[in-house]
């Protein structure tokens, strides 16, 4: 069926969308996590032929809604703790929905004036609000990886510079190895930056002082010293995985920029502390990185999808990702900037719109009070955790990640692993809240995070409850 042949109203259908996306948030707040049966309804998504003859719009939305509403996670709901996952603010989802209706193609400003100067403003709101320098670079990206893939690009090209090279030009041929230093809470969308840019997963050399990859102060200082003035790579977390733990980022800064080292700071989520005024201090020394990356579908609470890279010196984003060879595309200005020369993508999504409504919309008070909160709730998960007989607190509770299991008398190590393996599978098939299980301190863990703006009292309480009452389930059977 031609989209332009039939004799419907094109614009009925988002009526009809509009009605069921109003159902579905009226009824998320008291949704469980998982509705029963998401995955067997998301099996109608399976092994159907692309149809030769169209059933049109309307039928095709209302198979979409029929099958894919039972089949969708409440991921956007206060009691998904998974992955640290943030959901949409009101202000953000409305403006989201204006982008798609809108089909801006923010990749400069000749394509998008309003896309490409609704990000500049966007990107200096987000400096304010993480208190960054001014005068940086940035770029909105889809996500913290590609963030960190812009931000290491930029170290990259800074890195070949002090080689005599322009390796975005003339390629790898002749250089040696970059030394890429970190501690053991690198994360694996920094390492998988590093893998697309050629660098290599194997270049990274953790120096973690115990099992839970904490930085051995004393030996990333000895690594740089042995590397006796070489440009090098340092790749800093602000917020690590399991437990929300820091790096110690003043004090890496200080010994990185005396031994002519790039220092990145991961803050996929953890660069959120910045906003807070419980947990700012795990964050001191985030402005003295030579560049920083972070998510805005997490704790900014934007819809996916949303990253933001910031670097010292914006040219280096440019020389890497500058759109050349191609007369008719435009060439940009600091008055009039082409993000899509400062970052991959060339196709950019107007998501400049979502952050600009929520930042404008709630501001940075508003911002500092909801990760205030998150930080209380997540510190009152980890005082039910630690009252309870068949629980353990793994690491203390930091910012927004509470690492724990269930861990009742009488049993091994290796069957707390299996009960643990199986309680995680429990939590998620019970669906009344939803985390997952990861490895910690050597052994099988949860590490529910708390970002998301809608989560109460009330939602954070399950972790706990929900977490007891189905270990109890499985240790009588």
């Amino acid at each position: 069926m031609d989209p332009l042949g039939g004799s419907a109203d094109p614009l009925a259908v988002l009526d009809v969308a509009a009605a069921a996306a109003r159902g579905f948030l009226a009824d998320l707040d008291g949704s469980p996590a998982a509705p029963p049966g998401v995955d067997a309804a998301a099996s109608a998504f399976a092994g159907e032929p692309l149809p030769g003859v169209g059933v049109g719009a309307t039928r095709a939305l209302e198979e979409l809604l029929e099958h894919g509403v039972p089949a969708a996670t409440r991921s956007a709901g206060g009691k998904f703790f998974h992955f640290v996952t943030g959901g949409g603010t009101p202000a953000a989802l409305a403006a989201d929905w204006l982008a798609s209706a809108i089909d801006q193609n923010s990749f400069s400003w000749v394509s998008s004036p309003l896309g490409s100067r609704a990000e500049r403003v966007a990107l200096g709101w987000l400096k304010e609000l993480f208190e960054l320098p001014a005068e940086w670079g940035g770029v909105l990206t889809t996500g913290a990886t590609m963030a960190n893939f812009t931000a290491l690009a930029a170290a990259r090209r800074w890195w070949a510079a002090e080689h005599g090279r322009d390796l975005d030009e003339e390629g790898w041929s002749g250089l040696p190895a970059l030394p890429v230093i970190s501690s053991g809470y690198v994360h694996s969308s920094a390492v998988k930056a590093l893998a697309m840019l050629g660098v290599g997963r194997a270049s990274v050399r953790r120096l973690a002082a115990d099992p839970t990859g904490r930085l051995d102060l004393a030996a990333f200082e000895a690594a740089l010293e042995g590397l006796r003035g070489r440009p090098t790579l340092v790749i800093a977390t602000a917020g690590e995985v399991n437990a929300g733990d820091f790096d110690p980022i003043a004090e890496m800064a200080e010994l990185a920029h005396r031994h002519h080292a790039w220092l990145h700071v991961d803050g996929a989520f953890g660069l959120f502390a910045r906003v807070s005024t419980l947990a700012r201090q795990l964050a001191e020394g985030v402005a003295a990185a030579d560049s920083v990356a972070a998510d805005g579908h997490k704790w900014l609470n934007v819809p996916y999808d949303c990253g933001f890279a910031f670097v010292r010196d914006p040219e280096l984003m440019h020389g890497t990702f500058a759109l050349t060879g191609a007369p008719y595309l435009p060439t940009g200005t600091d008055e009039r900037p082409s993000f899509g020369d400062r970052g991959p993508e060339a196709s950019r999504r107007a998501r400049a719109l979502a952050v600009w409504a929520t930042l404008k919309a709630y501001g940075r008070d508003g911002y500092r009070e909801m990760v205030d909160r998150h930080v209380e709730l997540a510190r009152r998960v980890g005082e039910q955790v630690a009252a309870a007989p068949d629980l353990e607190l793994l690491a203390p509770v930091r910012l927004n990640v509470i690492a724990f299991r269930f861990r009742p008398s009488g049993l091994s190590e290796q069957q707390l692993d299996d009960l643990n393996r199986r309680l995680g599978a429990a939590v998620l098939a019970d669906g009344r809240v939803y985390f997952g299980t990861t490895h910690y301190r050597g052994c099988v863990a949860f590490r529910p995070a708390i970002s998301n703006w809608r989560t109460t009292e009330q939602d954070a309480d399950l972790i706990v409850t929900v977490t007891r009452e189905l270990g109890a389930r499985l240790v009588v059977s």
